[in-house]
């Protein structure tokens, strides 16, 4: 069975009985014309965020909508959502602004904004906490192995590491991994044998 949006929405509401909500990219126009074409950015912010971190100030907003959703052609989609980011540079001063345009299952009663917003935000700190390390502490996207199902395995590898050194208490992943290689004891030891 080849994969389609559409089936995996059905696979996770009929047959998981869960939800989800997704940022839609450019391979979706039908569902990012729509929502695009909402403009829910020009009323008032449903919900807002702000935070200051890094050298920057970054506020995100957030509007949804259910206009228009039975129109779209991917099932059990209740709400459309558009969320701003303005991020401000507090030492050059300089600011950038990003759009992402998403769906979910769940109705606004489930899904308020101020929900929506902090389930969009809890992606990116999976997405940072793991494709980060991934990418700068095992250096994935300079691997060479490409065949079969190598890549996969070692996602899979990798995954794993970070997991248990994670559920062991480390924070930093590139100190442990310095700390395993320069003794390579500690890390039969941590694994019990």
């Amino acid at each position: 069975m080849p994969f389609t949006l559409k089936k995996t929405i059905e696979f996770i509401v009929e047959e998981k009985k869960a939800d989800f909500l997704f940022t839609v990219k450019g391979n979706q126009p039908t569902v990012l014309d729509t929502i695009a074409h909402l403009q829910l950015e020009n009323g008032p912010a449903q919900f807002q965020t702000i935070e200051r971190g890094h050298g920057r100030q970054e506020t995100r907003s957030i509007w949804t909508s259910t206009r228009f959703v039975k129109y779209v052609p991917l099932p059990h989609i209740q709400q459309f959502f558009t969320i701003r980011r303005d991020v401000l540079n507090l030492k050059t001063g300089k600011s950038t602004t990003e759009f992402a345009y998403g769906c979910t299952s769940l109705p606004p009663e489930r899904g308020s904004p101020a929900y929506l917003l902090s389930c969009n935000r809890g992606h990116w700190s999976i997405e940072n906490s793991s494709h980060y390390v991934r990418d700068v502490t095992f250096d994935e996207d300079r691997s060479q192995i490409r065949a079969g199902h190598g890549p996969q395995m070692m996602a899979c590898l990798r995954n794993l590491t970070i997991g248990l050194l994670r559920l062991a208490g480390w924070q930093e992943i590139a100190s442990a991994t310095r700390e395993f290689a320069a003794k390579p004891w500690h890390a039969l030891r941590f694994l019990g044998l």
